[in-house]
């Protein structure tokens, strides 16, 4: 079922294949981003994770391990934008935790590996929990062109980059 409110951020002027004028776009996203934020807090944690202590910032690194598969400590870190002993204390964190796990990599024993646990109850859990947003960001997607894709990407990434540069 669609959110009938879901079109009033977006002027009537607008129809469908026009662009928004710079004023419309940042008038349509001020309306927008407040309701994206308050669905996105309300999206439960699986009930076979409500034990565990996850916060929002266990998300990026757990998709990261969902989609990409095991990888260093350091790339993590890299791939969250974090320092490698923050990185270190959340996969620290998750693995007490029992969600993560962590082995020497054979090819460097000085470097660890980190992938989800092999518990199939969690794996699942955590899986369908990313699977939520996934599935919302496959049909936004679908109809765009790849160009058009990677053009949302980095304006996200912009607009990101400044609300953290102006706190």
């Amino acid at each position: 079922m669609t959110d009938p409110s879901a079109s009033a951020a977006v002027p009537a002027s607008a129809s469908v294949g026009e662009g928004l004028s710079a004023d419309d776009a940042v008038r349509a996203m001020l309306l927008l981003m407040p309701r994206v934020a308050a669905r996105v807090k309300r999206i439960a944690v699986p009930e076979a994770l409500a034990g565990f202590h996850l916060a929002p910032r266990h998300l990026s690194l757990l998709a990261y391990l969902v989609f990409d598969g095991p990888m260093p400590v350091g790339a993590l870190a890299e791939r969250l934008e974090v320092a490698h002993t923050t990185a270190s204390l959340m996969v620290g964190d998750l693995t007490r935790q029992g969600v993560l796990e962590r082995r020497p990599d054979p090819a460097d024993r000085r470097r660890t590996i980190v992938s989800l646990t092999a518990d199939p109850a969690t794996r699942t859990a955590i899986e369908r929990w990313l699977a939520n947003g996934a599935v919302s960001w496959q049909a936004a997607f679908a109809p765009l062109t790849p160009a058009e894709r990677a053009l949302f990407v980095r304006t996200m990434a912009a607009y990101e980059q400044g609300a953290a540069d102006g706190s």
